[in-house]
């Protein structure tokens, strides 16, 4: 393919870890480390929002979407914040895509995070699901990658005492949302990540400052950040995001890669198409009456259930999503394999098998 998957998605990047395996354990920063500790209730307020791209090639071909939720939410009984991001499209008329659902406390600390990745080649389909989350003060750390007919399946954990200042694929858009707010990125600002073998690296955030940017018909003023993903055997890679004054990501592109993902309109614009139209009811009020009542009723208790637990949405997207591209011949068995790695705890021999084309 002409542009890798992770140009056009959320993929974590895979990078050399000689210095993991042989050298001293990796750290944040202190100012890292201090950028989370700092982030007031206030702030995360502002980060609750959607945003919504359309990703496209360097000669503007559409390639694609990509979204962000941010919602406040409950794990178990604990408080927390909800990130969803999806990235869909098609690379050389090849299906793929990128899903990542996090759980995060106010500091951006994971608490538990799931990330898939696939895509479909002629004769051929790559499937990633990597999950982690926080059992008895470790994250553990489940990855499952299916390559045809073939399965690997890794797993490592990490005492939560060395991964102070860990920022993943989900907190670290949220974390983005968080500097753009400030509007300024302090000196020194790198964090621990983990890459695709699961070990610890380094990522570091900067910021690029003000620039004039066009979105559709308008041209505004937003501000940069970067990340970088460092390695000992490889260059680093580095995306750059441009937000809007109230937040919204404008832009976001791989360093080097064609393929850009961009806003095409103003939020304040979109939101103001949309007009709500009154219900006229003509006949028999008592009877409409006691519907509407009972109606709103149960709309309320519905709504209640779902702010909730807003992740019932996005697993059903996914699952929809997924279900509808592979198009299996059984159902059940394809249902069970995709939520599988969502369990607590699942047998060592999973019944893991990429459907066929």
């Amino acid at each position: 393919m002409d542009a890798r998957l992770e140009e056009d998605s959320l993929a974590v990047v895979s990078t050399g870890t000689e210095d993991e395996d042989q050298g001293e354990e990796l750290k944040a920063s202190d100012e890292a480390v201090a950028f989370l500790s700092s982030i007031e209730p206030a702030e995360l307020q502002k980060c609750v929002f959607a945003d919504s791209l359309v990703t496209v090639s360097e000669g503007g071909r559409d390639l694609g979407k990509f979204t962000v939720t941010v919602e406040f939410a409950c794990r178990g009984q604990q408080p927390c914040m909800l990130l969803h991001a999806q990235s869909q499209g098609a690379i050389d008329d090849c299906p793929c895509g990128t899903t990542v659902t996090a759980y995060l406390t106010t500091d951006l600390e994971v608490l538990e995070e799931d990330y898939h990745e696939y895509v479909e080649l002629e004769g051929h389909s790559l499937d990633k699901r990597c999950h982690m989350v926080q059992r008895d003060d470790q994250m553990v750390i489940d990855k499952v990658t299916v390559a045809g007919e073939e399965v690997t399946k890794e797993s490592v954990s990490y005492p939560m005492s060395v991964l102070s200042g860990l920022v993943t694929e989900g907190s670290s858009l949220l974390l983005k949302r968080l500097i753009n707010l400030r509007k300024k990125v302090p000196e020194n600002m790198t964090f621990i990540s983990l890459e695709e073998r699961l070990h610890i690296i380094h990522t570091t955030f900067s910021g690029l400052g003000v620039k004039q940017l066009e979105v559709g018909v308008d041209t505004v003023e937003v501000f940069g950040v970067e990340r970088t993903v460092h390695s000992v055997e490889n260059s680093p890679i580095t995306w750059q995001s441009y937000f809007l004054a109230d937040g919204h990501l404008a832009s976001r592109v791989q360093v080097g890669s064609p393929v850009t993902m961009r806003l095409l309109q103003l939020p304040s614009k979109l939101q103001k198409g949309f007009e709500k139209i009154p219900l006229v009811w003509e006949e028999d009020m008592q009877m409409c009456s006691k519907f509407l009542d009972r109606k709103e009723e149960l709309k309320a208790d519905h709504a209640s259930y779902l702010r909730q637990h807003p992740e019932i949405r996005a697993l059903i997207s996914d699952f929809l999503q997924f279900l509808l591209l592979r198009k299996p011949d059984d159902v059940i068995q394809f249902a069970r394999d995709y939520f599988l790695p969502f369990a607590s705890s699942y047998s060592a021999e999973p019944s893991l098998k990429a459907p066929s084309l």
